[in-house]
């Protein structure tokens, strides 16, 4: 039997990579990983481009501790994690490049988050449309595979996001 390519599929997905540097600057470790775009996020680029939805002018980039993440969580609603809040300022502006062939990332303008306590255990991240509190859009959010990982008082962790679109 004969397969078919389907022509015009299109898809949406991220890469994180998140590094963290100690006091002295040295790396500790660094992690690259898909996302989810969660239902939320989906929903918002359709009714965005083809519904007459506003835009979201500024993105946020924040941390999570432990925790399953899934495509049907919200910003409102994630019970599975909780999010890191153990940093200086409040979440970290996603400061993206403009889009070119297909992508756009913050790769030029990385989120840096100043961690201000012992033993935090980050187990991920997440992109949302609030720079505080729970109204608003959850877009993505992303899991480490393999582990956790932690980060103490003076350490430095740099979030990269990625997000391409593609035609198959």
């Amino acid at each position: 039997m004969n397969k078919k390519k389907v022509l015009g599929t299109f898809g949406v997905h991220g890469q994180w990579h998140f590094s963290c540097r100690d006091a002295s600057g040295k790396i500790k470790w660094e992690y690259n990983i898909p996302n989810v775009v969660t239902a939320e996020g989906l929903d918002h680029i359709l009714n965005t481009e083809f519904h007459n939805t506003a835009n979201v002018p500024t993105w946020y980039i924040g941390l999570k501790h432990p925790g399953t993440v899934s495509a049907n969580d919200t910003l409102a609603s994630h019970a599975n994690w909780t999010e890191c809040a153990n940093y200086t300022g409040n979440r970290k502006v996603f400061v993206e490049d403009g889009a070119s062939s297909g992508s756009i990332s913050n790769a030029n303008n990385k989120a840096s988050f100043s961690i201000n306590a012992n033993n935090q255990t980050i187990s991920g991240g997440f992109l949302c449309s609030a720079e505080t509190g729970t109204s608003g859009v959850l877009f993505s959010t992303v899991d480490f595979l393999g582990g956790n990982k932690l980060c103490d008082n003076g350490d430095t962790l740099d979030v990269t996001y990625s997000i391409t679109a593609n035609s198959v």
